[in-house]
C-alpha cells in the first residue's frame, strides 16, 4: 500500500464526505466558473492539508469530527487552491500537477478572479457559520504567506540572507499553512487554546522539515540523473547554500554571490557552485536541520496518546522527510 493511501486510512470516510462538499462549497451560478471548478476539483493532488486538519481533529477529540472540521477543511482547501492559481499567473507557469495550469487554459485576467472568487468563497464559508475563531487561523496564514513571499523578493535581490531571515521566510511561505491546518483540526472540536497551539507548532515544524526537504531536490540526484539546480537559477538563496556561504572566505564568497547573480544560467557555474555546496558540508547541515524539526515535531506528537490517527501523523512526518520528489 501507498504511504499517502496507509496516512488516509484512518480518515477514508471523512475524506470522501469531504470531497463531496468542498466541491459543493465552490458551486456558482455563473457556468464558466463551474466549469473551472471542476476542472480544478478534478485534478486534486495529494490532499494532505485537508488530511490533517481530520487526522489533528480525531486525534486530540479522541475519534471524532463535526460539520466545523469539514467547514476549517474546506476552507482551507478553497484558500488554498486559490493561492496556487494566483502562483501560476505571478510565475506565468503553464503546468501545474502535471496538467495545464488555469490561467494556461484561461487566460491571467480569469485566472486572477478565479483566484479572488475562491478566496471569497472560503471566508465567507466560515462567516456564514460564525467560525470566527477558525477564519482568525486562516487569515493569520493568509497574511503570513504574502509576507514571506515578498521577503524572499525582497532579500533575493541583493543575496544578503542570513540563517535566521532563512527560516522566517519558509516559515511564513510554507509552514504557517500546514501550521493553520493544525490548528483548525484542533480548534473545530477543541474550546482549549493550549491546545490548538500545541497543534500549531506541530505543523509549523513539519512545514520546516517540508522545505528544507524540498531545498535538497535541488542538490540531490534528480529524476534525469543529476541535481536540478532549479533554486540557483531563479536565484533563491536556500539553507545548503547560506551555510556554504558562512563557511567560504572573502574570496569564495564573492564567487559564489557572483555566480547566483550573474551566472546562474550557465550550466558549467551551477554544477560547480553544486559540487562547492556539497563539500562545504551544506547538505550535511541541512539536513541534520531538517531532522531536528522532525524529531520536535514527533515529541509533541506523543505528547498524545497511541490511536491510528496518532499513527498516521506519526507516518505523515516521516514521509515529509523521506519523500522523492
Amino acid at each position: 500500500m501507498k504511504v499517502v493511501e496507509q496516512i488516509k486510512q484512518p480518515i477514508h470516510e471523512e475524506m470522501e464526505l469531504f470531497e463531496k462538499k468542498f466541491h459543493d462549497s465552490m458551486s456558482s451560478r455563473v457556468a464558466l466558473l463551474n466549469r473551472i471548478s471542476h476542472y480544478i476539483v478534478n485534478r486534486k493532488g495529494k490532499q494532505m492539508r485537508p488530511m490533517f486538519v481530520f487526522l489533528v481533529a480525531k486525534m486530540v477529540s479522541g475519534g471524532s469530527v463535526n460539520e466545523r472540521t469539514y467547514r476549517g477543511a474546506s476552507v482551507i482547501e478553497l484558500i488554498h487552491t486559490a493561492t496556487l492559481v494566483h502562483d501560476d499567473v505571478v510565475d506565468d507557469s503553464n503546468r501545474r500537477r502535471g496538467f495545464f495550469s488555469i490561467n494556461a487554459l484561461w487566460k491571467n485576467k480569469i485566472a486572477v478572479l478565479v483566484g479572488d472568487y475562491l478566496l471569497s468563497k472560503g471566508l465567507l464559508l466560515s462567516i456564514d457559520h460564525e467560525d470566527f475563531d477558525l477564519l482568525k487561523i486562516i487569515s493569520v496564514a493568509v497574511r503570513e504567506m504574502s509576507e514571506g513571499e515578498l521577503l524572499q523578493i525582497e532579500k533575493a535581490r541583493r543575496l544578503d540572507i542570513t540563517e535566521e531571515v532563512y527560516y522566517e521566510i519558509i516559515r511564513q511561505k510554507t509552514a504557517t499553512l500546514i501550521a493553520a491546518c493544525c490548528a483548525l483540526g484542533a480548534c473545530s472540536v477543541e474550546e482549549k487554546p493550549g491546545e490548538v497551539e500545541k497543534m500549531h507548532r506541530f505543523g509549523e515544524l513539519i512545514g520546516m522539515a517540508f522545505q528544507i526537504k524540498d531545498d535538497l531536490f535541488d542538490y540531490t540526484d534528480g529524476p534525469i540523473g543529476k541535481p536540478t539546480g532549479i533554486d540557483i537559477k531563479e536565484k533563491k538563496m536556500t539553507l545548503p547554500l547560506i551555510y556554504s556561504l558562512q563557511q567560504a572566505d572573502e574570496n569564495k564568497r564573492r564567487w559564489i554571490i557572483n555566480s547566483v547573480k550573474n551566472h546562474n544560467k550557465d550550466k558549467k557555474r551551477v554544477k560547480e557552485l553544486i559540487s562547492y555546496v556539497k563539500d562545504s558540508g551544506g547538505l550535511t547541515y541541512a539536513e541534520q536541520k531538517m531532522i531536528s524539526f522532525q524529531k520536535e515535531a514527533l515529541e509533541l506528537l506523543h505528547t498524545y496518546p497511541v490511536s491510528p490517527y496518532r499513527d498516521s501523523l506519526e507516518l505523515m512526518v516521516n514521509y515529509v522527510i523521506e519523500r522523492k520528489k
